[in-house]
Parts: C-alpha cells; sequence; structure tokens
C-alpha cells in the first residue's frame, strides 16, 4: 500500500507541475507555480487578487526526519525547526537567482500540519517565520477538505508512520500559510536584484 501511495503521490506532483528546485537532501520544500485561488491581503500589505500568479510550497515528504515510535519529542521540533529555516534560506536563494519570475508575489500553501488555535505551537513557529495565517476553504466545503485530509493522513502513514498515528482525516483541519516574497527575500536571502525590486515597484506590487 505504501508502494501504492508513493507512486500516485508522483503521479499527483508531476501532473501538477510541482518540483524540486533544489539537491540540498535537507530542505524540507518543493514548488509549483500557481494561481491564487481567491483575494489574499497579508499583513505587510501585499495584496494578491484571485487568479495571479503565486508560489505554491509542498512539502518534501521524503526529507522530514521520521519521529520515534511514540511520536515527537522536543529534539524531533527543533530539529525540523531548523531544517524548516535552512528551506526557507534555499528559497529565498532560488527566487533571488529566478528575478524572471518576479511577478509572484505570495508563497505558501494549504496544510493540516498548522493548527490556527495554537495548539502544539506550530501556529507560532509558523508566525515567527513571516507567514500569516488563515481559515483553509475549500470550494467543495467539508466534504472536499474529508478528502484532502484523507490523503494527507495516507502520506502521513507511508512517509512517516508515527506522525500519523494521532490523527483522524475526520477530525484534522486545514489554514493557509501565506508570505510575500518580498519578506522572504529581506528575511531568509540576499539583498534583492534589480529586477525583483523593480517588479515590486510596478503597479498591483507590494502594498496595493
Amino acid at each position: 500500500m505504501r508502494a501504492l501511495i508513493r507512486r500516485f503521490d508522483g503521479f499527483l506532483r508531476r501532473g501538477a507541475g510541482v518540483f524540486e528546485f533544489t539537491d540540498d537532501e535537507a530542505c524540507l520544500f518543493r514548488l509549483q507555480l500557481a494561481e491564487a485561488r481567491r483575494d489574499i491581503r497579508l499583513s505587510d500589505g501585499t495584496v494578491v487578487r484571485k487568479g495571479e500568479p503565486v508560489f505554491r510550497l509542498h512539502v518534501w515528504n521524503e526529507h522530514i526526519p521520521p519521529m520515534e515510535p511514540d511520536g515527537s519529542d522536543v529534539a524531533w521540533g527543533v530539529r525540523v525547526a531548523r531544517l524548516t529555516i535552512r528551506s526557507m534560506r534555499a528559497t529565498a536563494q532560488w527566487l533571488a537567482d529566478h528575478p524572471e519570475l518576479c511577478d509572484r508575489r505570495i508563497i505558501g500553501s494549504s496544510t493540516v500540519l498548522v493548527d490556527l488555535d495554537g495548539r502544539g505551537g506550530s501556529a507560532h513557529l509558523m508566525q515567527r517565520l513571516g507567514f500569516d495565517i488563515f481559515p483553509y476553504r475549500n470550494g467543495l466545503g467539508r466534504f472536499g477538505e474529508f478528502w484532502q485530509n484523507l490523503y494527507a493522513w495516507g502520506l502521513m502513514w507511508t512517509f512517516n508512520e508515527a506522525s500519523a498515528r494521532d490523527k483522524s482525516p475526520f477530525r484534522m483541519r486545514r489554514t493557509e500559510v501565506w508570505m510575500s516574497t518580498h519578506a522572504l527575500r529581506m528575511s531568509y536571502g540576499r539583498v534583492p536584484t534589480t529586477p525583483a525590486r523593480q517588479c515590486e515597484s510596478a503597479p498591483g506590487g507590494v502594498g496595493r
């Protein structure tokens, strides 16, 4: 069953255009060039309208450190936090190396790994990293969200079984996490190149 899920996950990734932007085996992210599914307003003033191009982050499941059989502990959490910061820096560097994509002004995704109510500290970590957190909205409501959560649970069970032990697709709730690419570069990358600055100062850039 796990082998089937791995193959199916690879098939979906290829179909959706999800790609690996680095060969760093410690990177926790893949990327996808996508479109915003709704209007999004971030705390730094960035506004993106439905249909605008965005970057979507995807967890690189094979690179998530395995949990111990009895679940996560402080050491595991610290390790994942450090790898997440390393992955943010790698992402910022990749964006800096591809200024032709500077019209994509936000980066983020929907996830079951961040609790909007703050339980477990995941929301606090994401906010410290610079993300804004929003409730998730599925066009098919809870029915559509359930199937997404079932698939997410299957990936957890396949790649990191202990992480799925106390979770249920019926109880899991998704959130959205987004950050402006400007904030990503400022916090984790080098000084933006001239093309990126020009893109941000164009109509529809940061602050609109």
